[in-house]
């Protein structure tokens, strides 16, 4: 076992299918430069010295591209262009090619969303079986006192489409089984990884650590399993990424009050494990959802659809949503914190919600 970062964990798991599959290559702004962080936040620093990259060289005239030796440059920079980020993943995954891409930030999906959802989702059901998209998007969100245009969390945009996967680990363990989960894939894979939980070397105000003991032997793990993070008896508490770190927080303040909650981690939304859900509501006949996107049509109304039609006999009370605001987030450090779930927020619902 090796104590890694969620980073650490990225990076590895990406390397290790890159050394396994030939067809697996990275790409994205700023993925691998002289100089540069590996990506915005550091997960892809170093890959191209073991798999090589094509960068911009100095030059007495300034700088200029080395050029791009397809059989030896395996980590791409490309331009500040998701569009063509989004159709290079799409074309070359056609062609049998395995792309990991990076967005700088989830918020510039809406930029591909078209390569997204009317291509990479489609393709596969439109060809009868015949065409394959295996892609990774790995896309970072959740607010970090960068304002409405860099700090969304998208997760619910795209459970829709039918045809992508949609994960979002939360811890190092998680992060690398499930990124070797998703490169391994035939099918379009979006990976949502929050800003706080990176514990990379980009320092982020608010950062938790998420450091933790990953296998150093190959392993993966399968989408549409949720973790049950803590076992309780009184409340079922799901929420994914950051959240479910500062529900655990709140689970622990109201343990000392009488109140046992039990804490589930979905970390696949699509496929999404509603047995596990189930069967922890028919012990605690109670259900809060926690998520940082917004309250209106979030991960958490889906879920709560589906348990008041398919497992209502079994709740005790109504079922409690915790999640942002419908409003974009503010770039105010103060006003932001209002608007993204406390676990004094959490621990509060919960009160209420054991009363019941």
């Amino acid at each position: 076992m090796a104590v890694m970062s969620v980073a650490d964990a990225y990076r590895s798991a990406i390397a290790e299918e890159m050394r396994a599959d030939p067809m697996v290559y990275c790409l994205g702004e700023d993925e691998d430069i002289p100089g540069g962080m590996g990506g915005a936040f550091t997960v892809t620093k170093g890959l191209g010295d073991e798999f090589g990259a094509n960068v911009r060289v100095p030059t007495k005239n300034g700088f200029e591209s080395k050029g791009l030796d397809i059989a030896n440059d395996r980590v791409i920079n490309t331009p500040i262009s998701e569009i063509l980020l989004a159709g290079m993943c799409v074309g070359s995954a056609m062609a049998g090619m395995r792309p990991v891409a990076d967005l700088q930030y989830g918020d510039f999906l809406f930029c591909m969303m078209d390569q997204l959802v009317n291509q990479a989702a489609k393709m596969c059901y439109m060809s009868n079986g015949q065409v394959k998209i295996p892609m990774v998007m790995r896309a970072p969100c959740g607010a970090t006192n960068r304002g409405a245009q860099h700090a969304q969390s998208l997760e619910s945009y795209f459970i829709h489409v039918p045809g992508l996967k949609v994960i979002c680990p939360s811890t190092a363990f998680d992060a690398k089984g499930m990124m070797k989960q998703a490169i391994r894939d035939n099918n379009p894979v979006l990976v949502f990884e929050h800003k706080l939980l990176y514990g990379g070397k980009r320092k982020e105000a608010g950062q938790l650590s998420a450091l933790g003991e990953v296998p150093e032997m190959d392993y993966t793990i399968e989408f549409g399993k949720a973790a049950v993070r803590r076992e309780g008896r009184d409340i079922t508490i799901v929420a994914n990424m950051l959240m479910w770190y500062k529900a655990m927080q709140a689970a622990e303040e109201l343990e000392k009050e009488g109140i046992s909650c039990e804490i589930i981690d979905p970390r696949s939304l699509v496929p999404f494990d509603y047995d596990t859900i189930t069967a922890s509501v028919e012990k605690t006949g109670k259900l809060m959802i926690v998520h940082e996107d917004h309250y209106t049509g979030g991960w958490g109304a889906q879920l709560a659809s589906y348990m008041a039609e398919h497992a209502i006999q079994l709740l005790d009370a109504p079922i409690v949503r915790i999640a942002a605001p419908d409003c974009p987030i503010p770039f105010s450090p103060v006003l932001e914190n209002y608007v993204v779930p406390s676990k004094e927020r959490i621990a509060d619902a919960a009160r209420r919600l054991a009363k019941l």
